[in-house]
Order: structure tokens, then sequence, then C-alpha cells
């Protein structure tokens, strides 16, 4: 039998970076999760323990610290093309490097109706992604959103698919529709306003899950990416995962009660999830911007 080591090996480290920038009495807070992957030719500390091409995960979590003094984090698709592009650029043995980043929201407390200078508050589990790929001197950007979750009242309706004997879920006109969106966006090209395109994204997703009446959160899913994909000329494709958060009626018929679409378990399991991509007829080939995902 022939063992052999696999033609791609990664180099990993994760960072947890927060940053404080002071203007004054006004403190602006970055808190992010930093993951790099350097791709190389590693054989030789697979096979023979000779580390001389490797580049040290100690190293790697330095430089992250180091960058983040050096200059302003700034947007994150810019922190990781910076990065991946010095690991690139000064590591010979390094072909290519994938920078993922999560942004962590925090926003301002209010006092007296005004926002504080420097004390913060933190709700929900929303975070802000990228991941950058830098290899051969060229660069690919998927960002996205994590753990947006979103629900309407009404609006929404599930029917006419098939039944056997092991069906009992019932046909609904009228019933609520919860998502926790997990949405990545393939960008084409750079110089892009990320802060701004980000922001619009996630507007669209929003308003296009609230106003879109859906039949089914597939039909929903498909709208959202198309409606990122007509307004926003630098996305090439999108990606969304939405698992269906299931609001089952309660049965109050024993205590003599009529429910009229108002008392409602949340279900945690079991749920199920619907993925899709959406893509332009004329997007650019992808290269490696989903490796690794």
């Amino acid at each position: 039998m022939a063992i052999t080591l696999g033609p791609n090996q990664y180099g990993k480290a994760e960072v947890r970076l927060v940053t404080v920038r002071r203007e004054g009495h006004v403190h602006h807070l970055k808190d992010l999760t930093v993951s790099t992957a350097l791709r190389g030719e590693l054989a030789a500390t697979h096979l023979t323990g000779d580390n001389a091409e490797v580049l040290a995960t100690d190293t790697q979590k330095n430089t992250v610290y180091a960058f983040a003094k050096e200059a302003p984090v700034g947007e994150i698709e810019d922190f990781g093309l910076r990065l991946a592009r010095h690991f690139t650029g000064t590591q010979a043995n390094i072909t290519g490097a994938r920078i993922k980043i999560d942004e962590h929201g925090w926003e301002r407390i209010a006092v007296g109706g005004e926002p504080h200078d420097h004390a913060f508050s933190r709700g929900g589990d929303e975070r802000r992604t990228t991941a950058v790929t830098v290899r051969d001197g060229r660069a690919w950007v998927v960002s996205g959103i994590d753990g947006l979750t979103l629900l309407k009242s009404t609006g929404s309706e599930f029917h006419g698919f098939p039944r056997d004997e092991y069906t009992t879920l019932a046909e609904t006109g009228d019933r609520i529709l919860a998502t926790a969106v997990t949405a990545r966006w393939r960008y084409q090209g750079e110089g892009i306003g990320w802060a701004e395109s980000h922001r619009e994204i996630r507007r669209l997703l929003l308003e296009t899950f609230a106003t879109k009446h859906s039949l089914s959160l597939q039909q929903t899913l498909y709208a959202m990416g198309s409606a990122v994909l007509e307004a926003r000329p630098e996305v090439a494709e999108v990606r969304l995962s939405l698992p269906n958060k299931h609001h089952f009626l309660v049965d109050l018929s024993p205590f003599g009660l009529k429910n009229d679409n108002e008392v409602f378990y949340a279900a945690d399991r079991p749920y199920g999830l619907i993925e899709g991509t959406i893509l332009r007829d004329d997007a650019e080939d992808p290269g490696p911007a989903w490796d690794l995902h």
C-alpha cells in the first residue's frame, strides 16, 4: 500500500483581536476574530519534521496584532487584503493566503438619549464576515452576514406539498416565518466601498424578507438574493443558508379556548435548512474564492 501526502497543505492560526481607537474622549471599538490559512509546499515538515518552510502560528498571530497597531483596522475587507498580501509577498514559500474575519458588532450605550463616548453594549449574534484570498498576485473577496435573526408574523403561507402516510404538517395560508440568515456574497473586483456595500446589501436582504409575500422559504431566499444582484453590480453571486425556525400553533381547545394565530410554540428542533445560490449570468469565474468555505 502506497501512502502519499495530498497536494495542498495549510498552516492556520486564529486570533481574537479588540482595538480601541481614541479620538479625544470618543472611543471607537473593533472586535474581531481573525483566522489565517497560509498555503504552501509544506511536505518536508509533514514527512521529515523539517520546519524550514513553516511560518509559525505564533508569527501569524503577532502579525495580526502588529498590523492592527501600525494602522487603523478600518474595514475588515481592507484589513484582510493587507494581511494576505503581506504573507504572500514576504514569504517565498507561501503560495496563497486565506484570511477570514468575523466582526462582532457593538453599539454605544445611550445615556440621557445620547450615545456614550466609551461605553458599549452588544446584543444578538449577528456578525459581519469576510474571507479574502490572495493567490498569484490576484485577490478574491467574499463577504457576508452570520446570525441575522428575522421573523415576520404574517405574509407567509405553505401549502400544496405532497402528503403521504407520514405527513402530519397542516397546510396554512397564514404562518409565522422565522429564520437566522447566513449570507455570503462574492465581489467582483476591488476598490469597492466595503462599508456602504455591506450596509446596502443588508438593507436589501431585510426589506425583501419583510415585503415579499412568501409561499415558501425557498421563494423568499431567491427573492432576497435576486434583489441584491439587481441593485448591486459589484456582487457576482449570493449564497444564502436559511434554517426554517418553525413556530407551531398551540392547541388550546382542551381548555375551551380558540387560538386565532396568536399563541405559538417556538421549536428549535426539528427544522428545515433551505440553501441556495443566486448567480449572475455574466459573473466572473470564482477561482479559489469559495475554497475552504
